[in-house]
């Protein structure tokens, strides 16, 4: 068995969408290599960090990724595998990236209660939080929304006249 810690440079960007793991990014691995009977088990840990924009209000975000891992890379002739010993190393890049890009959130939030945009000028909720998203009526029911009003109103008020003859 042998343990190894080593920091990598990510070779090009790891992820779509939303957030990814940006190229030349730094990634730390911790990696645990284990000689069993059908090949070599690697286990390990892999630590670097997302780049990419908030799901909601669209800003910038950085978060931290975490993900553990484990495989067996069978010796060559055995059992067909996923993943094979190849000259006496094993290539984690495949493995790792996998993993990495599956723990990837698909809408990343700038925190947990973001707001978003408002919807009619754009601006970001959580700068302005007196002006929340305004209730926009729907045109065909502009109609009934005046008469709803007229009846709210006092008579005299409207400058409508509310007596029958």
């Amino acid at each position: 068995m042998r343990e190894a810690s080593f920091g990598v440079d990510v070779g090009e960007k790891w992820g779509e969408g939303l957030v990814a793991v940006a190229e030349k990014e730094r990634l730390e691995l911790d990696v645990r290599l284990e000689s069993v009977h059908e090949g070599i088990l690697v286990s390990g840990e892999a630590t670097t960090r997302a780049t990419g924009i908030c799901g909601r209000c669209l800003i910038d975000v950085t978060e931290p990724v975490e993900v553990e891992f484990q495989e067996l890379f069978a010796y060559p002739g055995g059992e067909a595998a996923d993943f094979e010993v190849q000259d006496d190393h094993v290539d984690l890049e495949t493995l790792v990236r996998d993993a990495t890009v599956l723990s990837l959130p698909f809408q990343p939030v700038c925190r947990p209660d973001c707001p978003g945009l408002d919807p009619e000028t754009g601006e970001r909720l959580a700068e302005n939080p007196g002006a929340g998203p305004r209730e926009v009526l729907d045109p065909r029911w502009a109609a009934l929304a005046e008469l709803a009003s007229d009846r709210d109103t006092e008579p005299g008020e409207s400058g409508q006249s509310t007596q029958t003859s």
